[in-house]
C-alpha cells in the first residue's frame, strides 16, 4: 500500500538511503556482501547517468530509456585499455582491444535488475507515484544485442583454446622471467576450468586448494556458489592431471594459504585477472580458430558443448550450479552445421539398412 505522502528525494538521497538498506541486508544473511556492492555500484551508476540533483519522482519512462541506453555505451571495464594483467604478468594480448566497446548483455540485463529494485522499493515507501521502470520501453536489440564473443566457442574455436592451455607448459620460459615467475601452468589450468567446467568467474577465483578432493580415484571440485549453494563436479582426467602439476611444480610457495590461483607474487587472482589470462592463452591459438571470449563466454561453451553432445540435461544443470533446468536455455548457444549433424544421425534411423534394401 502507498504511503499517503510523497516523499521528493533526489536521485542521490534516494540512492544512498537504498544502499544503505541492501547492505543491512548484508547482516541478516539476505544479500551477500558481493552482491550488495553490485547494487550499490549500479545504484552509484543511475546518479551518475540521471543526474544527481534530480528529484526521483521527476523522473519518467523516456529518462529510464535515457539511461538503459547510457548504460549500454559505456566502455565495458574489463576489456578496456589499461586492463590488468594478472600480477607480475606482461599485459593480455587482447588489452586496449575492447576500448569503446559497450556493456555486455548481461551487464545490461543486471543493471536494469539493479535500478527495477531501486525504483520497487521507492513506490512501495513513497519516493515516487509511479514507477518509471513500466513505462521504459528500450529493447535488448535496442541495447545492443549479444556480442559475438559473449557466445559459446565453437568447437574448433574450443579446441583450439584448449590445445594453446595444454601447451603453456612445456614453453621455453620469455627473456627475463625467472622460474619463480612462470605462469603456464597456472593459466593453462585456468582455461582448462572455465572451458570444461563453466564455473562463474567468481568461483573459480574464490576457489581454495581444499576445495578439490579425490573420491574413488575421481578428483572432485566442491564449488561454492551462488546463494551458499555448493556443488561437487568431477574433473576430467586431463584436467585433474594439469591441477596436480600446478599443485606440485606451479603453485607459488609461501603465498596465501587457502587460495588456489595465485600471482606469482604470492596474491589471490581476481576477477579482472582471469580475463587477462584467457587473452594471453589465446593469442597462442591458431588465428583461423582464435575468437575472443570472456570467462562467461566459457561458460556458455562448457553448456553449449555439453548439451549438444546429448549429455543428460540435468546433469549439465549441476555442473553449473542452476536450480532449475529452464535457466540452462540462457546457456544454450546455437552451433554451426549443428541441425544438420542432429539429422544426418537421427537416432531412430540408426543401424537400418539404406530404404529399399534386400532384406
Amino acid at each position: 500500500m502507498r504511503p499517503a505522502e510523497l516523499e521528493r528525494l533526489t536521485v542521490a538521497q534516494a540512492a544512498d538511503r537504498y544502499v544503505e538498506l541492501v547492505r543491512a541486508r548484508t547482516v541478516t544473511g539476505g544479500l551477500s556482501p558481493s552482491t550488495a556492492e553490485v547494487y550499490a555500484r549500479d545504484v552509484a551508476t543511475l546518479v551518475e547517468l540521471a543526474g544527481a540533483d534530480r528529484v526521483l519522482d521527476d523522473l519518467t519512462g523516456e529518462d529510464v530509456d535515457a539511461v538503459l541506453l547510457a548504460f549500454a555505451r559505456k566502455p565495458d571495464g574489463r576489456s578496456a585499455a589499461g586492463r590488468s594483467s594478472p600480477a607480475g604478468g606482461p599485459p593480455g594480448p587482447g588489452a586496449g582491444a575492447g576500448a569503446g566497446v559497450g556493456q555486455s548483455p548481461s551487464s545490461q540485463a543486471r543493471f536494469r535488475r539493479s535500478i527495477s529494485a531501486l525504483f520497487k522499493h521507492a513506490a512501495l515507501v513513497g519516493w515516487v507515484q509511479v514507477n518509471p521502470m513500466l513505462h521504459a520501453t528500450v529493447t535488448a536489440k535496442e541495447r545492443g544485442g549479444l556480442r559475438p564473443h559473449r557466445r559459446a566457442l565453437t568447437r574448433e574455436q574450443a579446441q583450439g583454446l584448449i590445445g594453446a592451455a595444454r601447451r603453456l607448459p612445456q614453453e621455453v620460459p620469455g627473456p627475463g622471467r625467472r622460474r619463480d615467475q612462470q605462469t603456464g601452468l597456472r593459466d593453462g589450468l585456468i582455461v582448462l576450468l572455465l572451458a570444461t567446467v563453466g564455473p562463474r568467474v567468481s568461483e573459480l577465483v574464490r576457489a581454495n586448494v581444499e576445495d578439490f578432493y579425490t573420491n574413488n580415484g575421481v578428483r572432485y571440485w566442491r564449488i561454492f556458489g551462488k546463494g551458499g549453494r555448493t556443488r561437487d563436479v568431477p574433473l576430467p582426467d586431463d584436467v585433474a592431471l594439469v591441477l596436480q602439476a600446478y599443485l606440485e611444480e606451479g603453485r607459488p610457495a609461501g603465498g596465501e594459504d587457502k587460495a588456489l590461483l595465485l600471482s606469482w607474487r604470492g596474491r589471490r587472482l581476481a576477477r579482472g585477472d582471469v580475463q587477462a589470462v584467457i587473452d594471453r592463452v589465446q593469442a597462442r591459438v591458431d588465428p583461423d580458430r582464435r575468437r575472443s571470449v570472456t570467462p562467461h563466454g566459457l561458460r556458455h561453451t562448457t553448456a553449449t558443448h555439453l548439451l549438444a553432445d546429448a549429455v543428460d540435461m540435468d546433469a549439465v544443470r549441476r555442473v553449473l550450479g542452476h536450480r532449475d533446468l529452464s535457466t540452462l536455455g540462457r546457456y544454450r548457444d546455437e552451433l554451426p552445421g549443428e541441425l544438420e549433424v542432429a539429422m544426418r544421425t537421427h537416432p531412430l534411423l540408426r543401424g537400418e539398412g539404406p530404404r529399399g534394401a534386400a532384406s
